[in-house]
């Protein structure tokens, strides 16, 4: 088997540039130059998405960004030791100790194991210091060398497998006269979506924690390189159970009924002390949270149980896997469509009057290529021919990116829920919520009730005979059932009505003082980012933009800007104060400007999702704010989307600008304080892939998440 890392592969004391991206990017070329992956952009995009999902930074100044790659056709380690240091998000500071794991999409189970090693070499400190203190790259290399050689164990690893008197069987020990004290028992699982790094430093670490409180703690690690499970003696003995996961438990019924403290890798990483107290506290507290299951008994304790999340914390986590799934399609469904407009001009959109039916888009799309380029002379707003061409396609693509947004935050707040079975009938009600305006809201709730549908049939114990197409006919077909029946029966129609009488409401105030008006139009367009009271708004704009002058695109005006503050306000927010946010939550923000300037609300969608009490009514203020400021100075648009690529169609630019930078300070300030006084910093304890965290509560489910192989 070949070497994992060569001295091609190392770099000491270098400078790499002074973000984590531009790290990440060098040591993903050392791999590529090796001959070891095929691109370094595609090694570097797989790491890099990697860690936008949760940081990889750990105390001590190490970073191991990783991930499994298709690009990768060698399992590779490229180290640098890095001056000066870069900031990969650990709570105590920036690393100068950063490894870049690169395992193959489909690595072998012997050079997962390999990999494993080395991650639970690094909670060492001694391996640390002599990777702090290699002269050369030869010297790194053989220090690595000789903590994979060996090869862990797998599967459940005792508090002995790091040799340590205090864990040895008893009946090693001299035989004394005096009885010891019972020692306490405990088990714990820990599990990563990819199985390289965190399932196996977080099972050291319990180790080491438990064997510093004399305490028995046998742990069985889910990774990649394998997994034996637990004896059902040692789990039956067993006083309390922990679960540090950020995937669900594979065959969790095992422990009904056991005291249990859960959290993510990555605090198991950082405070496995904490975790152990807490596992022993659940054991003695007849009250405490357990596993659900047959004889669990207290399975419903109260949320201040140890270990229990609580109802709001539940729902985050659902809210959060579904937001995260959903933001690639807003990222490039929204740009695409902004580069449609940059190309193609504000009226690409429109409809295309030599094409009954069809926007001049799609029109073009479908019968004109770069070999047949478009023609539209004369036609305000439009760009024709090559720009004109490439616009519509990237208008086309954009709007279908555009149309899974509300299916996919339905289908993956459904899998957080209920795992796999979830899939189907989130996407369906996800879809059903479209069709009958429902909106962003209604993927919300639709979400919900799809999970809860699919868990509980789930849940069902049916015959032998008819078990297996419990998965693949009945979930999807009842849960489905459920679910869009009740969007499209019961949540339809008052919505629809709901819209209609927004419209009217609107239509009724058109008279009436402009400022009030733009207060109004603001407040509807941050409500829901995207919702239905939002596209209630936009579209009582857009009808008026036939009348080609006066109040109708004033409203176009105060409507476009009202809505471009949410984004906007969102990435100020985490420019200005960024330990309120999650390291993911800074990566959204920063995708939050581009999105915010091109009139894209729903790049707000991700912070609104996780905590709407405190953005939602920020986010109101300041859009209210641009919206008054607009209305009252007539700045007129005839564009219906855009943003800063429409102002050649807008007169007022400067009083627009004005608005709109005031809205997005309020809107920043507000949600700044509201997130200060009322919530806690998240930004350095985060739980490790914290969105995927809610895998571990669902019933029955024993497969990997789908996709997960792309994250550690």
């Amino acid at each position: 088997m070949s070497a994992l890392i060569t001295p091609e592969l190392v770099v000491l004391d270098a400078d790499l540039g002074s973000e984590k991206a531009a790290v990440v990017r060098r040591l993903a070329g050392l791999v590529a130059d090796a001959g070891r992956a095929t691109g370094a952009e595609a090694l570097a995009g797989d790491a890099l998405a990697r860690e936008a999902q949760a940081a990889t930074g750990l105390p001590g100044g190490i970073a191991i960004p990783h991930c499994r790659s298709a690009a990768v056709t060698q399992a590779s380690l490229a180290f640098a030791r890095l001056d000066p240091r870069v900031d990969f998000g650990a709570a105590d500071g920036p690393a100068d100790l950063v490894f870049l794991i690169a395992a193959p999409a489909a690595g072998d189970a012997d050079h997962l194991t390999l990999l494993s090693a080395l991650a639970r070499a690094l909670v060492r400190p001694d391996f640390v210091a002599a990777l702090r203190a290699a002269a050369t790259p030869a010297d790194v290399v053989a220090l690595v060398e000789e903590v994979v050689s060996p090869g862990p164990a797998t599967g459940a690893t005792a508090a002995t497998s790091t040799p340590a008197p205090a864990t040895t069987p008893a009946a090693a020990a001299p035989v004394s006269t005096e009885k010891a004290p019972a020692r306490r028992r405990l088990v714990a699982v820990t599990a990563c979506p990819t199985g390289i790094a965190h399932t196996y430093m977080a099972a050291d670490k319990l180790t080491a924690a438990a064997q510093a409180a004399g305490v028995d703690l046998v742990v069985e690690t889910q990774g990649s390189s394998g997994a034996t499970p637990l004896d059902p003696a040692v789990v039956r003995d067993a006083e309390a159970v922990v679960f540090a996961v950020d995937v669900g438990v594979r065959d969790r019924d095992r422990f009904a009924g056991k005291p249990v403290v859960q959290a993510g890798t990555k605090r198991a990483i950082n405070d496995p002390d904490g975790m152990i107290r807490e596992a022993l506290a659940a054991a003695d507290d007849p009250n405490a949270r357990r596993v659900p299951g047959a004889g669990a008994g207290a399975g419903e304790a109260p949320a201040s149980a140890a270990g229990k999340p609580g109802t709001a914390t539940e729902i985050r986590r659902w809210l959060l896997t579904g937001v995260s799934y959903m933001i690639p399609f807003v990222a490039a469904g929204g740009l695409l469509i902004a580069l449609g407009f940059l190309f193609g001009g504000y009226q690409i959109v429109n409809p295309n009057p030599d094409v009954e039916g069809s926007s001049y888009a799609l029109s073009w799309v479908l019968n004109n290529s770069f070999f047949d380029l478009p023609t539209a002379s004369g036609v305000e707003g439009l760009n024709d021919g090559f720009l004109g061409y490439l616009g519509a396609v990237c208008t086309v693509l954009g709007q279908a990116a555009f149309g899974f947004l509300v299916p996919a935050l339905a289908g993956y707040i459904a899998f957080a829920i209920a795992d796999r079975p979830g899939i189907v009938p989130g996407f369906v009600v996800g879809a059903v919520s479209v069709s009958v305006g429902a909106g962003f809201i209604g993927g919300l709730v639709g979400g919900i009730i799809a999970g809860f549908a699919a868990r509980w049939i789930a849940s069902w114990k049916l015959p032998t005979g008819v078990r297996g197409l419990q998965p693949v006919v009945i979930i999807p077909l009842l849960a489905t059932l459920i679910s869009s029946g009740i969007m499209a029966v019961l949540l339809g129609r008052p919505l629809a009505a709901a819209l209609e009488g927004l419209g009217n409401w609107l239509n009724g105030l058109t008279g009436t003082s402009a400022v009030l008006l733009g207060i109004i139009l603001g407040l509807m367009m941050c409500f829901d980012l995207g919702g239905p009271v939002n596209k209630a708004a936009y579209v009582f704009a857009t009808t008026g933009l036939a009348a080609g002058s006066g109040a109708p695109l004033v409203i176009m005006a105060t409507v476009m800007a009202a809505g471009m503050v949410p984004p906007l306000a969102m990435a100020l927010s985490t420019l200005v104060r960024p330990r309120l946010y999650t390291p993911a939550e800074r990566d959204n923000g920063k995708a939050a400007w581009l999105l915010g300037l091109s009139f894209i609300s729903e790049g707000a969608i991700p912070f609104a999702a996780a905590d709407p009490l405190r953005v939602i009514p920020s986010m109101m203020l300041g859009g209210a704010t641009t919206g008054a400021i607009v209305a009252a100075s007539g700045v007129e648009l005839r564009a219906p989307h855009g943003g800063i690529f429409v102002f050649f169609a807008m007169n007022g630019v400067l009083m627009f600008l004005v608005a709109l930078v005031a809205g997005t300070v309020v809107g920043a300030l507000a949600v700044t304080v509201a997130k200060s006084i009322g919530g806690k910093k998240t930004g350095t304890d985060v739980p490790e892939d914290a969105v995927d965290l809610a895998h571990a509560h669902t019933a029955g489910a024993s497969a990997p998440a789908p996709g997960a192989p792309a994250r550690v």
